[in-house]
C-alpha cells in the first residue's frame, strides 16, 4: 500500500501483525512500534489467532479486529493510551 507521508503530521500505520501476543506496527517514519495485547480488554481475552486478524483501516490511523469488534487508534497506542496496566 502507498502512503504519500508528505503532509502527515503524525505517522502512521502501513503494515500491522502479531507474534503471539504482541502486536507490532510499521509506521510511516520507519519505526516498528508494539504492545502487548494484554494491554487492552477485548484482546486480553483474544487467541493468539483472533489476534492475527488485525487490518488496518481508516487509511492508517487505526487497527481493527473485525471479529472481536475491536479498533484502536495508532494515535492513542503512540501516546501509551492503553486501557489496562502491565501485567505483574
Amino acid at each position: 500500500m502507498y502512503v504519500d507521508t508528505t503532509n502527515l503530521a503524525e505517522p502512521i500505520a502501513l503494515n500491522a501483525w502479531s507474534i503471539g501476543r504482541t502486536i507490532y506496527i510499521e509506521l510511516t517514519d520507519g519505526r516498528t512500534i508494539s504492545f502487548p495485547a494484554d494491554r487492552f480488554k477485548i484482546l486480553s481475552k483474544a487467541t493468539e489467532e483472533e489476534l492475527k486478524e488485525v487490518e488496518i483501516r481508516l487509511n492508517g490511523f487505526a487497527l481493527r479486529w473485525e471479529n472481536l469488534d475491536e479498533d484502536i487508534t495508532v494515535k492513542g497506542i503512540m501516546a501509551g493510551n492503553f486501557q489496562l496496566p502491565l501485567p505483574e
